[in-house]
């Protein structure tokens, strides 16, 4: 196994001991290599050709900006790199290229890039749902350079970390087929690896036991871990597995997939079924187990 899942890879030097330097970040913002990144709708500004994350210089973005909503990525390029929340009706900045959102921006991008973005767009959704307190229902401020927010009535004063959902994916193998199931809303054809969020008090080879057995009714043994992706949409982190299979009986106990079936590694180079997209962590599941063959 080489590489890195799309959207994954220590690309950017987020300096979490800067956040909190509040002197830091304001030098840092009036930088002359500073750049910003408008999120528009949940989708990041690329230039035209080829394509390119658009970090646009101060002074343009100065009219959008709020200042106290920056949110602060880390050193990109050498340089300080900030996205910023952008609510206008039309989409700003025309000029300097078009929007795109993530999963068009993961098969286009260079991976450093595609990495800025994800991290930017799941931060600012994650802004844009808790600007109020989840305990007292005070609004709420950002902090530490846009990376954490806190309740502004002194009497509360929670403070508030991004939230990320973890969510098992796993390829699970019998003999010479692997399990593969599809929902009923996918396009016609697609199937993908049997995924499920993790529940609170549950660990992760419990969540993938669980999962499978509660959609397919198969009973797995051995598990290992493969990798992880973070899956910003909007907030899951993906950890992906391989297990074997102690059954073979397909059942659909809990009416989440509309079909499953075990596949060869010559039907599934057939093109039937159709295969994740490239982008995500169960296609690289998939085809680490069609090279293992």
């Amino acid at each position: 196994m080489n590489g890195h899942n799309v959207f994954a890879g220590a690309f950017v030097d987020r300096s979490g001991q800067r956040r909190k330097d509040s002197q830091w970040l304001t030098k840092a913002i009036e930088r002359p290599n500073a750049g910003f990144m408008p999120v528009w709708r949940g989708k990041c500004l690329i230039a035209r050709e080829p394509p390119g994350i658009e970090l646009l210089c101060h002074h343009k973005v100065d009219p959008l900006m709020v200042m106290e909503e920056l949110v602060f990525l880390g050193i990109f390029d050498d340089s300080p790199a900030f996205a910023f929340d952008v609510e206008t009706d039309e989409a700003p900045f025309s000029d300097a290229g078009n929007y795109h959102d993530l999963r068009y921006l993961g098969s286009v991008l260079p991976a450093a890039e595609a990495n800025l973005a994800a991290h930017a767009v799941a931060l600012i959704n994650w802004h844009r749902l808790q600007r109020y307190c989840g305990r007292c229902g005070s609004a709420t401020k950002a902090n530490s350079g846009g990376n954490t927010r806190s309740c502004t009535d002194s009497g509360c004063g929670v403070e508030i970390f991004p939230r990320v959902d973890p969510a098992i994916i796993v390829l699970v193998a019998a003999d010479k087929q692997c399990l593969l199931g599809r929902q009923a809303s996918w396009p016609e054809e697609h199937y993908s690896t049997i995924a499920g969020f993790v529940e609170p008090g549950e660990s992760l080879e419990d969540a993938v036991r669980r999962e499978v057995l509660e959609e397919t009714n198969i009973e797995v043994g051995e598990i290992r871990y493969h990798s992880s992706q973070p899956w910003p949409f909007p907030s899951s982190l993906m950890l992906g597995f391989t297990a074997r299979a102690k059954s073979c009986d397909i059942r659909l106990n809990d009416g989440e997939l509309q079909d499953a079936r075990w596949f060869t590694r010559k039907e599934c180079q057939s093109g039937f079924p159709k295969l994740p997209f490239r982008l995500s962590i169960a296609r690289r599941l998939v085809d680490d187990w069609l090279e293992r063959g």
